[in-house]
């Protein structure tokens, strides 16, 4: 029995954080009911330059496998009411409109809580539900942006540059929900529902402490490292190896640079006053590397990689995203889920990606595509004893 068996969840988000929320639940075995705009659904159903992929775009189907999709219209009488009929049979509500505009449906925590008592309710939004900020619209670059994220990569002098995927996003998705499964838990052992309140803003800046807190702490803010570790030894960067591709070196501690020096058959170095500790490493990082360079351009890479991992020197050869996935450990790990979606343009069998943890029993995981836009409309309306002449109205304006 998976974590979240019996779980119900009413999901009204869209985009990326909301749904990456829900989508990990679902790997723990919730029930998803995806609330959709009528019509194409879920903007990221579309998301894309690749028209081909329309309705069930790759972006969509990384984070809705396993969902059930309804079609509801929210500012029609009879679609409300089955909304509220929802909110009325599960146990979290989620979901990530601006501030106030569930609230304006008569969808908010207040009228949630009449339905539900005990109700879990988790909104998601860019600066929160109350502060100066409140109102503002965010996306992921745009959260990037105003955490400070975007000054932390590059080198020194370099100009601000957005991490390369929607981290935000996922980020955020992942604190929301850690955040449930903590209510959830609350609840069994008290009785009582919950409101969280998640941020993007405030999801990043916890998720960056490595970076803010020795500001808070020191007022001093870190210095950009490009591609060395924050630690600055001239040990934990990127070299240039004999096939012409990259290795990340991240030798931080004094047990790891002896045996680096000795399995480069170096142990001079050992004895060198200019290395004998991190600080004098630091200070003299020109010299260092350049030896290091000369010794890495040896051997190839994948060679290198072997090698120092086996001797418990932290090294790893620099891929692309093709290369990582083609790792025969993210099958070996569980990490990637076979899925058979249905019209697609291409291949119909495809992979998405697991939860990134696995349990000894009844772990994450799922073995249903993502719906198609209102798939489970009417079969749920006839679960909420919706009566034909409300299903119809409903339905009808849900192919609008």
């Amino acid at each position: 029995m998976q974590p979240l068996e019996g779980i119900r969840i009413a999901d009204f988000t869209h985009i990326m954080a909301g749904p990456y929320a829900t989508h990990l639940l679902r790997l723990l075995g919730a029930e998803v009911i995806k609330v959709e705009a009528p019509g194409r659904g879920d903007a990221m159903r579309n998301y894309g330059a690749d028209r081909a992929y329309d309705g069930m775009a790759p972006a969509f189907i990384a984070v809705n496998a396993g969902k059930k999709s309804m079609s509801l219209d929210l500012k029609n009488a009879a679609s409300l009411d089955a909304a509220r009929k929802l909110i009325a049979r599960c146990d979290v509500v989620v979901e990530n409109f601006r501030p106030g505009v569930m609230a304006r449906l008569g969808l908010g925590l207040s009228e949630a809580r009449v339905l539900k008592s005990d109700i879990i309710y988790c909104s998601v939004s860019g600066y929160g539900q109350s502060g100066p900020l409140r109102d503002w619209p965010a996306i992921d670059n745009i959260v990037q942006a105003t955490s400070g994220m975007m000054s932390l990569g590059g080198d020194p002098g370099d100009p601000p540059m957005r991490v390369g995927f929607p981290v935000v996003d996922t980020l955020t998705g992942q604190t929301a929900a850690f955040a449930i499964l903590a209510a959830l838990l609350k609840r069994q052992r008290s009785g009582q529902g919950e409101f969280i309140d998640v941020a993007m803003m405030d999801a990043s800046l916890a998720f960056m402490a490595s970076a803010v807190v020795p500001f808070l702490v020191t007022g001093r803010a870190m210095e950009r490292t490009g591609n060395t570790g924050y630690s600055g030894q001239p040990t934990a960067a990127l070299f240039e190896t004999g096939d012409g591709k990259l290795i990340s070196l991240g030798v931080v501690q004094q047990s790891q640079f002896d045996s680096l020096a000795r399995l480069l058959k170096r142990d001079e170095w050992l004895k060198d006053p200019r290395f004998a500790t991190p600080d004098l490493r630091r200070a003299n990082t020109t010299v260092l590397q350049s030896f290091l360079s000369a010794a890495f351009r040896q051997r190839p890479a994948a060679e290198w990689e072997q090698i120092m991992s086996a001797a418990g020197i932290p090294c790893g050869m620099v891929r692309d995203v093709a290369q990582a996935c083609a790792l025969p450990h993210l099958r070996q790990r569980g990490l990637k889920i076979p899925l058979t979606v249905p019209g697609l343009p291409t291949n119909e069998n495809i992979e998405i990606l697991n939860a990134g943890f696995q349990f000894l029993n009844d772990g994450p995981t799922l073995d249903a595509p993502p719906p198609t836009a209102g798939q489970h409309t009417e079969e749920l309306l006839r679960w909420l004893g919706i009566d034909e002449p409300q299903r119809d109205e409903i339905l009808r304006r849900s192919k609008a």
